[in-house]
């Protein structure tokens, strides 16, 4: 085994077990990733999930990371009752939590390398009492992340949020000087230090249209964002903005950028995702190791037809192997 020491070891939670994370995984085990790629699940649910889309799985059991080679893997924890592909269980969502807290134990007692996430199904877990408003916000309270930063990206370019998983009408009093600061800290330490980004181009977003229009159409550019970018760019980070959000993306616009910072959820994210959804990775800043995701959800009504696309996951596990290296 020695000559498999260097692999990277990958940690795959599938998610939800009645959406399509189980299918992913299946149909990625077909023509695997070179590297151990361990998927944290029941393996009677991959097992059926697996006669349903009638390809073969025959995965090893994880024996821990001294055993590892190239191949896929599953480390065995069980659903509380039988899975049906598109059907809600609320008795499963603690299934969910737990693949979680497996794969993050795992990441910080250095068995796994990373993690790569499949979709979950947030009202399913809050309706078992499970507080969860998404991955970034989860994966960060239980490694002791203070500044966990949500970034999409895809070949052509990346875009980070200031704030995630919130109703609109909460964004703006979300958005302090101290979050701020903060998550440009976070994005231009983790452009240097896991994309080889030696003094990042960060093009900030403005919150309001037309970025406040002088205060007319809003202050916080005024009383937030203006003071923190001058602050941050006194101590030597280049920053640009705030820039209107409805020319923020054109391409002109971006040249020279590694990365635009947009106030919140669906600014930013809708841009990218038209622009090449099929190969966007969520990637989760400022954690104490790599994390990436597939960038979209459950999609009950594909699960277990053969219709489900896995390529957002490959990538996800290809962007999370060149991380870690």
């Amino acid at each position: 085994m020695e000559k498999f020491l260097n692999i990277p070891v990958i940690a795959l939670t599938p998610g939800e077990p009645a959406g399509i994370g189980p299918d992913l995984a299946v149909q990625l085990s077909q023509d695997p990733p070179d590297c151990a790629l361990v998927l944290i699940a029941d393996p009677m649910v991959m097992g059926e999930r697996a006669q349903q889309l009638r390809l073969p799985f025959s995965p090893h059991e994880w024996k821990g990371r001294a055993h590892s080679r190239p191949g896929v893997f599953v480390l065995p924890v069980k659903t509380v009752r039988p899975v049906i592909s598109g059907q809600l269980d609320v008795a499963n969502a603690h299934y969910v939590k737990a693949t979680l807290s497996i794969a993050i134990k795992g990441c910080r007692d250095g068995e796994f390398d990373a993690l790569v996430t499949g979709p979950v199904h947030k009202g399913i877990l809050n309706d078992a009492g499970i507080a969860f408003s998404g991955h970034t916000e989860f994966l960060a309270e239980h490694s002791g992340a203070p500044h966990p930063v949500m970034m999409l990206a895809c070949p052509s370019l990346r875009v980070a949020l200031v704030t995630t998983h919130l109703p609109l009408v909460e964004v703006s009093r979300h958005i302090t000087r101290e979050r701020l600061s903060a998550v440009l800290e976070v994005l231009h330490r983790d452009l240097q230090a896991k994309f080889n980004v030696a003094q990042p181009n960060i093009q900030v977003c403005g919150l309001n249209p037309h970025a406040g229009e002088s205060g007319y159409l809003g202050r916080e550019e005024i009383e937030v964002i203006e003071p923190v970018i001058r602050e941050l760019v006194g101590r030597g980070m280049h920053l640009r903005g705030p820039v209107p959000a409805d020319t923020a993306f054109i391409p002109s616009q971006l040249v020279g950028v590694d990365a635009v910072l947009a106030m919140y959820h669906d600014q930013g994210l809708p841009v990218l995702k038209h622009r090449d959804f099929a190969h966007a990775v969520n990637i989760t800043l400022g954690l104490p190791f790599v994390r990436t995701s597939v960038d979209h959800g459950t999609a009950l009504g594909l699960a277990g037809t053969g219709c489900a696309d896995a390529t957002s996951l490959r990538a996800a596990i290809d962007a999370a192997c060149a991380l870690i290296q």
